[in-house]
């Protein structure tokens, strides 16, 4: 009885969170705005990749940045650093962004700022490898980051987080020569979980990669701006 109430539940929630989560689109779609959900475990890399991603693009696109964390604003700080609007949300307890915060997060930057001269916000998820995808936040498209350091079997033993990725990226390239690892495994094991999904191997200390996932994010943006015509 406790496992049939349970599953209920968590369909409740779940639907909820999509009503939410369509809703934002709706206000992304009106003001012409390309959504990124951006999703990894702790430490894999997600800060560096997006002061790296503002550093190149912010001269191109308005860009403003809604940074999930559950205590600190310390990764809000670093990409306060350079001149965009970034809206931290604290969550508490809670191991995922939902689209409940990151609506209240939609409200005061259009409190703010005037939402339609955006053509791109950055969602930066809570550290974790399970509950971030299972939540939408009326994202355009999820990005996961895989850091060589996990290993190889993670995709396997995490397969939402992969099987909802639209951009995998491969982080901390730097690193696999001095490990254990074998990247043609890692990527198999990706293929296997999400057989379309677009893979960048990147190390955003070196650059390897980086213009990829660049010309990625550019083409999400500039396609969304054709669609929105």
């Amino acid at each position: 009885m406790h496992q049939i109430f349970d599953a209920a539940l968590e369909i409740n929630l779940l639907h909820a969170n999509q009503a939410g989560a369509d809703r934002n689109r709706e206000h992304f779609d009106e003001w012409g705005i390309t959504c990124l959900n951006v999703m990894s475990s702790p430490g894999a890399g997600k800060t560096v990749l997006l002061e790296k991603t503002l550093a190149a693009l912010k001269d191109r696109f308005k860009i403003a940045v809604i940074e999930g964390d559950m205590t600190t604003e310390l990764d809000a700080e670093r990409l306060r650093q350079y001149d965009v609007p970034v809206i931290a949300i604290n969550t508490g307890r809670s191991c995922h962004l939902d689209s409940k915060m990151v609506a209240g997060g939609i409200h005061r930057l259009a409190h703010e700022y005037n939402p339609s001269e955006f053509d791109l916000v950055l969602v930066e998820n809570v550290g974790n490898l399970v509950c971030p995808a299972e939540f939408e936040v009326g994202e355009h498209a999820k990005i996961a980051l895989l850091s060589v350091t996990e290993g190889e079997d993670k995709p396997l033993k995490y397969p939402i987080m992969f099987r909802e990725a639209d951009c995998l990226l491969i982080a901390k390239m730097d690193l696999a020569p001095h490990l254990e690892v074998d990247l043609n495994r890692i990527e198999a094991n990706i293929r296997q979980i999400n057989p379309h999904v677009t893979i960048i191997p990147l190390s955003a200390k070196t650059g390897e990669g980086l213009d990829f996932w660049l010309d990625w994010v550019a083409s999400q943006v500039t396609a969304k701006g054709i669609i929105s015509v």
